[in-house]
């Protein structure tokens, strides 16, 4: 990875043009947000986007400075000098902001998933990593750039997250190092922990009543698994983006290794996401099926309905 030549173009950059993957999770906006603190505080001027259209903002993005400073993805600038990508594990992540990724002289792309298709000028994976937010920290150590305590907050946010609040394989002494230096900057961890976790609405603990009702488990494939309807969510007036981490109560099933939440989105199609104890590497099975992610957890699009898409999931499963 060359980080140097990264930050070597970030620290001459007049203009930065950043974006994440769609329905961003805390990891993607935190480490685009963070690195736009950076950047803005050594004059670049930066814009910020997401490939949403409309935005729907989760409530917790309102703790993360530079929230409220996202640019429509139709304001994107369409072929940016310099543009950076932030947790986007492929291209068609980027959905609409594709174009201007594919237009930019340099594109700086910083992902940590193992299923990444290694896109851009100046690609910085890294697998082992416990989040973009680390990867984005260590950038910002190379550049020599002083660390806002905005940065701060945005970094600790995605840290956090996707490290499952320190419990993840992938959680390391260097994760845990990082971690003590943001917070260093004074932020309140607590209320920002409180925001991500543990602010749901009755709507939403309905939901979750109705997920763990249909839960079924098929112990050839050793594997939980639950879904959700549009019809679901619109009854109980919960947006889809709101039970993200319902997965995180099905993986806690101690009989099964594997646990799936299939979830069906606006357009009709299924969000499948699954996690693994660790006798599947699940990034190479969600590949298969066109999407991709980490051994322990990863994700993909299903056309076909639920029933089916868990019985394509088994035999995956079974050949893998």
């Amino acid at each position: 990875m060359d980080f140097e030549r990264a930050a070597a173009v970030l620290s001459s950059a007049p203009a930065v043009a950043i974006a994440c993957h769609v329905n961003p999770d805390a990891d993607a906006l935190g480490s685009m947000l963070g690195l736009a603190s950076v950047l803005r505080a050594r004059s670049v001027e930066v814009t910020t986007s997401v490939p949403n259209d409309p935005f729907s903002v989760p409530p917790w993005l309102r703790l993360l400075p530079g929230g409220d400073r996202l640019t429509p993805a139709r304001e994107f600038p369409p072929a940016p000098d310099v543009m950076v990508t932030c947790d986007c594990a492929s291209s068609d992540r980027l959905q609409q902001l594709l174009p201007a990724a594919k237009a930019a002289r340099e594109l700086i792309w910083i992902d940590h998933h193992r299923s990444n298709d290694g896109l851009g000028t100046i690609p910085l994976v890294d697998p082992d990593a416990s989040s973009t937010c680390e990867m984005v920290y260590r950038l910002v150590t190379v550049m020599g750039a002083e660390l806002t305590d905005d940065a701060a907050v945005c970094l600790y946010a995605g840290l956090v997250t996707d490290t499952g609040r320190f419990q993840y394989q992938a959680t390391t002494p260097d994760t845990l190092r990082v971690a003590a230096a943001l917070r260093e900057h004074p932020f309140d961890h607590a209320r920002l922990v409180q925001a991500l976790y543990e602010d749901n609405g009755r709507e939403y603990l309905a939901v979750v009543s109705t997920a763990l009702e249909r839960l079924r488990f098929v112990p050839e494939a050793d594997l939980v698994w639950t879904y959700l309807t549009q019809a679901d969510l619109s009854e109980a007036g919960v947006h889809p983006n709101e039970t993200d981490d319902l997965i995180d109560v099905i993986r806690t099933d101690r009989e099964a290794d594997v646990a799936v939440l299939v979830k069906q989105q606006a357009d009709g199609a299924f969000k499948v996401s699954a996690r693994s104890r660790g006798a599947y590497d699940l990034s190479v099975i969600a590949q298969n099926f066109g999407g991709g992610g980490h051994r322990l957890a990863a994700g993909y699009t299903s056309t076909v309905g639920p029933a089916e898409t868990i019985e394509l999931l088994v035999a995956a499963l079974g050949a893998s």
